[in-house]
């Protein structure tokens, strides 16, 4: 299995974030993945233009990591998401990459993958930030199977407590066991589904505007 961790923090791979996601992916790598870890740092992905043209041609206009980023997704059999906590939501630089993942989210490009999220904040409210980027996950395709998170300001030193990092290494093996067995949740298929249809009769509705995600529903998705 190969997993790719996309760390949304401007402190890259220094960050309290990127350190648990970390652990997330040792979890994963004690149960035979491969793992790849991407950071999101800058401007290394542009906001989105909403110009349409990923919809129309298939790819962005915006000559940045954006492309390349999403390729090794969709190489990949997993996906893990880190963010800090900002504001009550996700940071800037991962805010950016799922807007600029429209045409993904359209498409539901990434069925079939296995996801989880990881959240650090100052204070607290993890679990909001955890939610939103698991529906993230599965309207683009992906199944969550879990979040972890630390409130680094309950937290004295550099560790994180055996607790969170237990947490963390468990979710990283129960994703890899989780895609291993293709485990099925009804809700969350439930859910995948729902999406897909309200994205099925949008591609219909508008076939003539959108003529390369038109053409991938009809030949990925029996339209």
């Amino acid at each position: 299995m190969k997993i790719i961790g996309l760390v949304g923090s401007p402190h890259g791979e220094r960050g309290n974030t990127a350190r648990l996601l970390r652990i997330v992916l040792e979890g994963a790598e004690r149960e035979g993945a491969v793992t790849e870890t991407l950071y999101l740092e800058g401007d290394s992905v542009q906001p989105c233009l909403g110009c349409d043209t990923c919809h129309k041609k298939g790819r962005c206009v915006q000559k940045d990591a954006f492309e390349s980023i999403q390729e090794k997704i969709v190489e990949a059999d997993g996906l893990v998401l880190g963010s800090p906590n900002y504001i009550f939501s996700v940071s800037a630089q991962m805010k950016a990459f799922m807007d600029r993942c429209c045409g993904a989210i359209h498409c539901l490009r990434f069925q079939g993958k296995y996801g989880a999220t990881v959240v650090t904040s100052g204070g607290g409210d993890e679990p909001l930030i955890a939610e939103y980027m698991n529906h993230f996950l599965m309207i683009t395709g992906i199944r969550p199977v879990g979040s972890v998170w630390a409130t680094m300001g309950k937290i004295t030193g550099d560790a994180f407590p055996d607790e969170v990092r237990s947490k963390a290494l468990e979710l990283g093996g129960r994703l890899v066991q989780f895609w291993k067995d293709k485990t099925v949740f009804p809700e969350i298929e439930r859910r995948i589904f729902q999406f897909s249809e309200r994205m099925r009769a949008l591609m219909i509705n508008r076939k003539d505007e959108w003529p390369y995600e038109y053409d991938y529903w009809k030949k990925h998705r029996n339209l």
